[in-house]
């Protein structure tokens, strides 16, 4: 994580007081779209190692390297170290796939550029779903989200509407069936019992980053902390079990 258009009316929230239902399961390749490297770590990728445990294909793309992320570290240095903590970081949670689309961390901003990369990237990988991270104001009350964040996830809704309304949703020619981003306050929610272990390995891959975030803090231990707060139970769900949550943004 390295620090406007308006919200489309299509997006779709849970009614207030609703219980997440379980994510849907009729799909087969997934693609991840997040702004910076450990993106993928801060809320999803134990929901991610389910999937590539059932034999589903989970692919991640990332809009920058992350190379403004590590305080005192010449971006040019930081950039190549933390593409490969994420290739690594991935690997835990079995994702082969991560590319890079190389554009300036904590500079991104919704343009058609960055939009025709991410439709790109979209019509190269062919997924069913995409999941991209949380880009709301606010992840809760005195947490405020990067405008890199809210930039990218804006840019993600133009480029699924505008390939959707080409022809419709068809995932053998490059539409995908459904747009979910994570989410504090979800509409579904994936079961990660089981899956945690390897949230935590993949969010520890990060140490460079995490060292300096936590000087004083080993980087084992911030992971475990992060993951474990992030699959947290919700009362009424999965029968107590950690759970990942989305929310389902289009259709």
């Amino acid at each position: 994580m390295s620090d406007p258009t308006d919200r489309p009316e299509q997006d779709s929230q849970p009614e207030t007081g609703a219980l997440p239902v379980p994510f849907p399961t009729d799909w087969t390749r997934c693609l991840i779209l997040v702004a910076h490297p450990d993106d993928p770590e801060y809320g999803m990728s134990a929901a991610v190692a389910r999937w590539t445990a059932e034999g589903r294909s989970v692919v991640y793309v990332l809009a920058s390297s992350g190379e403004a992320g590590i305080e005192g570290m010449d971006p040019e240095i930081a950039g190549p170290i933390r593409e490969e903590e994420q290739r690594r970081s991935a690997a835990h949670v079995g994702v082969d796939t991560v590319e890079f689309l190389g554009f300036p961390d904590s500079r991104i901003v919704n343009n058609g550029e960055l939009r025709d990369a991410i439709a790109d990237s979209i019509r190269k990988h062919r997924p069913d779903i995409v999941v991209s991270l949380y880009s709301g104001p606010e992840f809760g009350p005195g947490m405020p989200n990067q405008s890199d964040h809210m930039e990218f996830g804006d840019a993600v809704g133009a480029a699924f509407d505008d390939l959707v309304a080409a022809v419709g949703v068809d995932s053998r020619e490059g539409r995908p069936q459904m747009w979910f981003e994570s989410d504090p306050r979800p509409s579904h929610y994936v079961d990660v019992t089981g899956f945690v272990d390897p949230a935590i390995a993949a969010l520890a891959e990060h140490k460079e980053y995490m060292s300096v975030l936590d000087p004083q803090t080993p980087v084992r231990e911030q992971a475990q902390t992060q993951v474990e707060r992030m699959v947290a139970p919700v009362e009424g769900l999965a029968d107590g079990n950690p759970v990942v949550g989305f929310t389902r943004k289009r259709p």
